[in-house]
């Protein structure tokens, strides 16, 4: 009988990721209350910066990022918020760091939990994800609901299904 697998990961579709971001500055540039103020989105591959006059609108932009990344299926799990600093012209600058990847400290508890189920599957960390394999289709869906169940500080994606 041959060998089923899938994969568990985490990750961003960063098209998805651009296009969030690009309709927060469209909305930022509509929007009446900030009109006459500095109010900036900035991305690379890694992090997302934010720029703003105050508090307060440092915040609303940040709002307007997560719910335009929720409404496009990003997890706000895979946004890591920083503190807010100061920066030039009595601005703030606030960055969000992208989480992307399964650091191997942090698979542990997954693959334990995967063990702990007493299900017939094998888990193994590869290259910032977790492979899990088994002779049982049952059984590998029974995994991906355990972990669909589990709160996890990652968002979690099931790839790769053989």
């Amino acid at each position: 009988m041959a060998d089923f697998s899938f994969d568990v990961v985490s990750k961003i579709d960063p098209q998805e990721l651009d296009n969030a971001l690009n309709q927060a500055r469209k909305e930022i540039a509509g929007r009446f209350d900030f009109k006459h103020s500095i109010a900036s989105i900035e991305n690379t591959d890694k992090e997302i910066t934010v720029l703003a006059d105050d508090e307060m609108k440092l915040k609303n932009v940040v709002d307007i990022i997560q719910s335009k990344a929720v409404k496009r299926g990003i997890d706000l799990k895979a946004f890591d918020l920083k503190e807010a600093e100061p920066a030039s012209g009595s601005t703030l600058r606030q960055k969000i760091v992208l989480r992307a990847g399964i650091p191997k400290d942090k698979s542990k508890p997954l693959i334990e939990a995967i063990k702990a189920s007493k299900l017939k599957v094998n888990a193994q960390y590869q290259d910032e994800q977790i492979r899990v394999s088994g002779k049982s289709k049952d059984d590998l869906q029974k995994v991906q609901s355990l972990l669909t169940g589990l709160t996890y500080e990652l968002p979690l994606q099931f790839t790769n299904y053989r």
